[in-house]
């Protein structure tokens, strides 16, 4: 796509709004919305709201409309927004870095139990996610949030959103540098600033020294990675440019190397770019990603460094080639003899009610009074444990859903929020994803090899299909049913053999290649059966998916 004329570059002199979203963002800054949900929205209801706000400006501050009830899934494109919404929100935490407290784990669940019906969802990117909010309510979680020093700010939107990091960031010995300082120095001086509150799309960070690489800067609009430097010292090399949705694109190497005193300069100007060059034509390509494709990297480092910082940056050094598969999960051995315990979710469901007893665990056991991370793989982390209490823990955390040693298909599947609450959806996908789970564990239950198995209820890629061994896209196709008729069922298109790393690539998908929801669980069976049988000594599914003869895989 020719960037310039036409494509709404406010650098370029193009500042007049090209569509709806930009001229309701003309109008009126999203971050001025918190005010009127307090003086008016909590006291007229629902019905009062004005629709600029209810399915704009409200995302500034985490807030979703929820998908009505009821609505099939061949429905989500049909409606117009009015028709497929209810009463109810979903309402975002923001939780850079992951990083809690018990204290402040706890008012998480008490809120999800006071006021959204005991639902709650860990996501990929760190947060939690809460269902059935009233507009109502609001204010009163805010100011629950806010006593122990939480908040929703630019949790959804054309924002910042919330700012990945290591949930062993400053405890793990595995980790280049403590990536923390400046991930929190960021977030500090930039979150709800004026200055990004208009960008062209969302804007998605990773900032972290970990050598796993589990923040996935791979796919991430802009990343900081640890790395040893030219000089020896421990930095970031910036990665920019990656994302997922229905145009996956692997983010750049900048090529620069960032000292960590630098990350916070280097971000603002990073988004600065984004600002005053992005796409703001059509929302369909307004994420960095497709500026970074047509520019190339050497171009965005040229007006980085001329335009934006005033001055050159080291040449960097790659990062460690990066493993497929990321998590914290198990006993990790931390720098003060203490352990962490990582554990699993089911999909990323869980409850309030468990979040509040996770909390006082975390303070029972945690000799540091209680600190708890959530994971880019939907997990929790319960982090200063001494060692001989370990096991007892993880006893404990059983009883809630968390595993600290799950199998292989319960440690690697993870799932969107699906149709039971998402507008965007077109599929069921936590307990979807829970059943094919299960009857993986049943039938192969000696299975010993890690693999990913992502499922997703449309093609936005919120549980990151097309990078998982087995990724499920949601669609909707005709079945025959029993009586020799057709009707619409639920259904995912199949993507083989996706992954990050060293080897990173998107997965295979095949023509025609899709699967009723109700067969899911025979088919993953099926083509793991396979890669039992044909797999070269230590070969991962991904590898043995990438020469697998396409009959093998149908």
């Amino acid at each position: 796509m020719a960037a310039g004329k036409g494509q709404g570059q406010w650098k370029l002199g193009y500042r007049e709004p090209l569509n709806p979203n930009e001229r309701s963002k003309r109008d009126n800054d999203g971050l001025l919305v918190r005010q009127r949900i307090i003086d008016i929205y909590q006291h007229t209801g629902f019905d009062g709201i004005d629709p600029s706000d209810l399915r704009g400006r409200f995302r500034w501050y985490g807030l979703y409309t929820q998908r009505a009830q009821g609505i099939p899934g061949r429905r989500t494109g049909m409606l117009e927004p009015e028709e497929l919404e209810d009463k109810f929100f979903m309402l975002r935490i923001r939780i850079d870095g992951g990083q809690l407290s018990s204290d402040q784990l706890r008012v998480i669940g008490e809120i999800s139990t006071r006021y959204g019906r005991d639902v709650a969802d860990v996501t990929d990117r760190q947060n939690v996610q809460l269902h059935w909010i009233r507009v109502e309510d609001v204010p009163a979680i805010w100011e629950q949030l806010e006593a122990v020093g939480l908040n929703t700010t630019e949790a959804c939107g054309d924002t910042p959103r919330v700012m990945l990091g290591c949930p062993l960031e400053g405890v793990s010995a595995d980790n280049i540098l403590d990536a923390g300082p400046a991930l929190r120095e960021t977030v500090e001086k930039y979150l709800g600033d004026p200055a990004f509150s208009n960008l062209p799309r969302k804007f998605k960070t990773s900032i972290s020294g970990c050598t796993q690489h589990c923040t996935n800067h791979e796919i991430n609009d802009v990343s900081f990675v640890g790395v040893v430097g030219p000089a020896g010292e421990p930095g970031f090399d910036l990665w920019v440019g990656g994302g997922l949705s229905t145009n996956p694109m692997f983010a750049k190497r900048i090529g620069v190397f960032v000292r960590p005193d630098e990350v916070s300069d280097v971000w603002a100007a990073v988004c600065s770019v984004f600002r005053d060059y992005g796409y703001r034509r059509s929302r369909n390509h307004a994420r960095i990603k497709f500026l970074i494709a047509d520019w190339g990297p050497e171009k965005f480092r040229e007006v980085l460094e001329t335009e934006y910082l005033g001055h050159s940056l080291p040449d960097g050094v790659e990062p460690p080639a990066s493993p497929a598969h990321r998590d914290h999960i198990g006993v990790i051995e931390q720098l003060d003899g203490t352990v962490a315990v990582g554990t699993t979710t089911k999909s990323g469901r869980t409850s309030g009610t468990a979040l509040s007893r996770l909390a006082e665990l975390a303070a029972e056991y945690g000799q540091a009074g209680g600190r708890i991370r959530t994971t880019a793989q939907q997990g929790l982390v319960v982090l200063d444990v001494a060692p001989q209490r370990a096991d007892q823990l993880i006893d404990e955390l059983e009883t809630l859903g968390l595993s600290a040693r799950p199998s292989a298909f319960h440690r690697g599947t993870i799932a969107c929020t699906g149709i039971e609450f998402c507008k965007l959806a077109i599929v069921e996908t936590k307990a979807r994803a829970e059943t094919i789970r299960a009857e993986l564990e049943k039938r192969l239950p000696e299975f010993d090899t890690p693999i990913t198995i992502n499922v997703n209820g449309c093609p936005n890629s919120c549980a990151r299909f097309q990078v998982a061994d087995i990724g499920f896209k949601g669609v909707v196709q005709k079945a025959e049913q029993e009586d020799g008729t057709f009707a619409d069922v639920e259904a995912f298109q199949i993507h083989l053999g996706g992954q990050m790393g060293a080897e990173a690539a998107f997965g295979r998908k095949f023509r025609g290649l899709k699967v009723t929801a109700e067969e899911a669980p025979d088919y993953a069976e099926r083509i793991l059966r396979g890669y039992l049988d044909r797999r070269a000594d230590a070969e991962s599914f991904a590898s043995y998916v990438s020469r697998a003869e396409e009959e093998w895989l149908l």
